[in-house]
């Protein structure tokens, strides 16, 4: 009987590994599925069962799933693709048996408007048809989001959007992980939702402020109209479907769509959620 992580090759994933060995959970017990596994190899080293799985290929997934005790079902990277993907994870958890499935949903996804959300909410329809005893794990905003484009930031000298005042509580990818694992290997998990987001949340122009702080530039926040917003994205090489949902993504922020104010995130981790300056710090010094 095992802990299936789907998606295990991204980053999320690798990070939900590193959690559920942290807490204890023997090696052995640990199925790591995705496309690349030949990014596991070092976990592979210590002993994690590594499965190649693609969303897309059904046989893949319930060879993953096979003797599955509990599963996380890391929603999966290719919008407007997504909501079949998710359907045949859970129909092969179904035919497993499994007791629990975990899912990573988007923050408030019963209430957001926002596009990037409708596949998730679609997801969470089909657990709830599917009979499967599931958990919900509705992760906010990853701070890695905007440090991982630090660089782009400063080339730029101004960080731009179309978010508004709006506050985002925002977290590291690590701690949504660690969360996840928590959840893993906790009894008693199936029919909770759990809103995770960041202790403290923040605007786009307390970001702009962090990064002049740990940069020692000044960089302002550049608000923008969606449209501009989302033209100034494919004027860099962001897709165009997808820079709209992005700058949809930030009106969302503008509205409160991603202020989560549950505690869940630090409770389950047992700790405070990583500070934004302290991600936008350690993004610097690597830039």
């Amino acid at each position: 009987m095992s802990i299936v992580v789907t998606g295990a090759t991204g980053q999320l994933g690798r990070h939900v590994l590193k959690a559920l060995l942290e807490l204890g959970v023997p090696a052995a017990e640990i199925v790591a599925a995705g496309r690349s596994v030949e990014k596991l190899a070092d976990l592979a080293a210590q002993g994690v069962q590594v499965k190649q799985m693609d969303y897309a290929d059904a046989v893949s997934v319930a060879a993953a799933l096979k003797g599955a005790r509990r599963v996380l079902l890391i929603s999966g990277s290719e919008v407007g693709k997504r909501v079949e993907q998710h359907r045949t994870v859970i129909e092969a958890a179904k035919a497993e048996g499994v007791e629990l499935l975990a899912y990573t949903s988007i923050a408030n996804a019963d209430t957001t408007g926002m596009k990037l959300a409708d596949e998730h909410k679609a997801t969470e329809a089909l657990l709830r048809e599917s009979g499967v005893p599931f958990v919900l794990l509705r992760n906010g905003w990853y701070l890695e989001n905007y440090t991982e484009q630090l660089p782009g930031t400063l080339a730029q000298g101004a960080l731009a959007g179309s978010a508004g005042e709006g506050r985002v509580s925002g977290a590291a990818r690590s701690d949504y992980a660690h969360a996840a694992a928590a959840v893993l290997v906790a009894d008693g998990q199936a029919g909770k939702v759990y809103e995770l987001g960041g202790d403290d949340a923040f605007s786009m122009a307390d970001l702009a402020a962090e990064i002049s702080a740990a940069t020692g530039r000044d960089i302002s926040y550049n608000d923008l109209p969606a449209r501009e917003y989302a033209g100034l994205l494919t004027g860099v090489g962001v897709p165009g479907a997808f820079a709209e949902i992005l700058a949809d993504s930030d009106l969302g922020i503008a509205r409160g769509d991603l202020l989560v104010s549950s505690g869940d995130l630090r409770r389950l981790i047992g700790r405070p959620t990583t500070p934004l300056g302290q991600a936008v710090r350690s993004a610097a010094a690597g830039a």
